[in-house]
């Protein structure tokens, strides 16, 4: 085979290869080329077999499969999308599509240690460490950062981006909804993408977003086209060609490199190669060799030219992403929020339970006795029957609230787990450690400070903010598509033709030729140059479109301008709200502790007058009940309470940093916290105090 090569190759350089040597040629080069790309393919897949599958992007760490699990589950760690585009020096990998592995659908190991004797006990940080990690709501958003980051791909090749999602995932049930922030439902859960398009009266609207002159693709690109072509074609003139039937026997080899650049100009080289033999003798050259080279410059003067226009895709791009980490930043800030409102609803629950337990009990003491006296004929019967009437509504009542704890702790294990398949799991109660606080209070700061502290941390401000950023790249790039289009360019081309003369072949002569290798050195040597410098101008006559888009980008960045400024009157009515609800919170809570107070002083009294005989066990009983009312309004007007500073911390956009999170902690999942002992009573606050709150 290599003998083969080298003497085709000698006598196709030296002209004196017939067509079969340069079939052959062909045909040999073509069988090299493809055993080259399967050896490289080979090698390629060996040693991505051999290497560890790319974890998965939403998994942080090994975790258990539950029993019920359908597929195995690997341990993973997370781990920078950038892995994902990692450059290979192997040219065929930008040829090959990724994939992302599956999705890791087992709960976490930890949450194993935080069961004992068949509960799970935690503290509101457990809960929050456990949601961040396998709440399938982030894991929903996770996606959403890489996503983003392909968009930066694409705009660096100079293609448009698609845009990325904004909304926060809103797929958790159970725990208060929260005002403010933006709440949606679109592709992945989320809402509509920002810079992708919006829907309206008459069909699809779009946004002028990216509009502007046309963007090249960065990425170069080569073009190569090669075949062998046989013609037979009969004459009607056998004087001009020497032969009745003409039979043409070509091969062709051609090839082009195309390059756009950010100033908006381009590059083109061309070069084209066939080999074509006649069987008639009329012809100069027979084999002949043609070649032809060309190299092409165009930049545009007007319309498209500069990085403004032809990066503008690209700064969009990045401006988005830049959207993403905030739009995650605000699905942390979401997830933390239900987390903790899910969580005081369950020791609400919790308590609620333990209280009509505790009145249950009470009205059974009072049954036993009540029929005890009645035995003694010391009571009428009357006192018996409404003492069970009084016990089968008792334990109604425990009924409900047993449910509704059973309903709180089964939104909170869904809130935690990313898989309820296990039905162990799914029975096992929740005790929540700690309790909701006592002490209660207004914020210390001032209005205006927490406004202007929202206003700077609110994740929606700061999106609203970066899509007027991106209306104004519009503008500019919308007011260069104004121009005329005018562009400079130029070429320079060569062209060679090479073969030895047809009538000294036939006349068995033999004479010197270049073959290939002369008409290669013609077309390069610039014996026969042809070259081009020129302007080319294009007006359009009324220019409407244009002219419309252009005055419609100015409409959406104004309009933009005031939706930024309903924005920020939004947030400073959601923080006096919140205010005004705390402050409310803490009268409730007061007058429900003093409530309750006086409640249980009844009880003593009618406690201490029926061991006097001057009370009844129907006196006792409804004192009693009194006081299971009272700590059940204390209960509500607590978790309200605690719901309300949870969101005084969201809607001044601290909520993150009053619990000590960290964005990258909730990108990867990695929460550590320690697992609280089932004993442990120390009553917990019920929510951070927001910046300058006295407690």
């Amino acid at each position: 085979m290599r003998e083969s090569v080298h003497n085709a190759m000698n006598q196709l350089i030296q002209g004196n290869a017939d067509n079969a040597t340069y079939s052959s040629f062909v045909r040999i080069m073509a069988v090299l080329c493809c055993a080259s790309l399967f050896v490289q393919s080979a090698s390629s897949a060996m040693a991505q077999a051999s290497q560890s599958t790319v974890p998965d992007a939403t998994s942080s760490q090994a975790a258990v499969v539950p029993p019920s699990s359908k597929e195995p589950t690997t341990s993973t760690v997370s781990v920078p999308f950038d892995l994902f585009l990692k450059r290979s020096f192997n040219p065929l990998d930008f040829y090959r599509g990724k994939t992302v592995p599956p999705v890791n659908m087992s709960n976490s190991a930890r949450l194993d240690s935080f069961i004992r004797d068949g509960k799970i006990y935690l503290t509101l940080r457990d809960a929050i460490d456990l949601a961040l990690d396998d709440n399938l709501d982030m894991v929903i958003a996770r996606y959403n950062l890489p996503i983003a980051q392909l968009d930066v791909l694409r705009g660096a090749a100079g293609a448009f981006p698609r845009g990325v999602n904004t909304g926060v995932v809103s797929g958790t049930p159970g725990g208060a909804g929260t005002s403010g922030g933006g709440l949606g439902g679109g592709a992945g859960g989320t809402s509509l993408g920002a810079g992708g398009a919006g829907a309206g009266n008459g069909g699809l609207v779009q946004s002028t977003l990216g509009g502007g002159s046309s963007v090249s693709n960065f990425d170069p690109y080569i073009t190569a086209q090669t075949y062998v072509d046989h013609t037979t074609q009969a004459v009607n003139n056998q004087v001009l060609y020497g032969v009745p039937v003409v039979h043409d026997n070509t091969s062709l080899a051609n090839f082009s490199y195309n390059q756009a650049f950010p100033t908006g100009g381009s590059i083109q080289a061309v070069w084209n190669n066939n080999r074509q033999t006649f069987n008639s003798p009329n012809y100069a050259y027979n084999p002949q060799f043609f070649s032809f080279a060309e190299f092409y410059v165009q930049q545009p003067l007007l319309n498209g030219f500069g990085f403004g226009p032809n990066l503008r895709y690209l700064r969009i791009a990045r401006t988005n992403q830049k959207v993403s980490d905030i739009a995650f930043r605000a699905q942390v800030i979401a997830t933390v929020t239900q987390i903790c409102n899910i969580y005081w609803d369950l020791v609400a629950a919790y308590d609620t339970a333990q209280v009509n337990q505790r009145s249950v009990d009470f009205a059974n003491e009072t049954l036993e006795k009540s029929r005890k006296q009645f035995e003694l004929q010391a009571i009428p019967q009357t006192d018996v029957l409404k003492a069970e009437s009084d016990l089968a509504t008792r334990k109604q009542d425990l009924t409900v609230a047993s449910t509704n704890l059973e309903q709180q702790e089964l939104y909170m294990k869904n809130a935690i787990t990313r898989s309820l398949d296990n039905p162990v799991l799914e029975d096992m109660p929740v005790v929540p450690v700690d309790h909701i606080a006592t002490e209660t209070g207004a914020p210390a700061a001032s209005t205006q400070d927490m406004i202007a502290e929202a206003l700077k941390n609110r994740p929606d401000v700061q999106e609203q903010e970066l899509n007027l950023k991106n209306s104004e790249i519009s503008r500019k790039t919308e007011r260069n598509a104004l121009l005329p289009s005018l562009s400079v360019y130029g070429f320079i081309s060569g062209t060679g033709y090479s073969g030895p003369l047809a009538s000294t072949a036939a006349a068995g002569t033999t004479t010197s030729s270049n073959g290939i290798g002369g008409a290669l050195q013609n077309a390069f040597n610039y014996s026969s140059p042809d070259y081009q410098v020129g302007f080319q101008l294009g007006i359009p006559l009324r220019n409407r479109v244009a002219k419309a888009d252009q005055y419609r980008t100015e409409l959406e960045y104004r309009q933009s301008q005031v939706g930024l400024e309903e924005k920020r009157k939004s947030v400073r009515i959601e923080v006096r709200s919140a205010r005004f609800a705390l402050e409310q919170g803490t009268s409730r809570v007061d007058a429900a502790r003093e409530a309750r107070d006086l409640a249980q002083k009844m009880l003593d009294i009618a406690q201490k007058e029926q061991q006097l005989g001057a009370g009844s066990n129907q006196q006792t009983l409804a004192a009693e009940h009194d006081l299971a009312v009272a700590s059940n309004a204390l209960v509500t007007a607590q978790t309200d309470y605690a719901k309300a500073r949870v969101q005084m911390l969201y809607v001044t956009g601290t909520t993150l940093e009053s619990y000590g999170i960290s964005i990258e902690q909730a990108k990867t999942g990695n929460g550590k916290s320690t697992p609280a002992a089932p004993n442990q009573t120390t009553p917990n606050q019920a929510a951070p105090a927001p910046s300058g709150q006295q407690q």
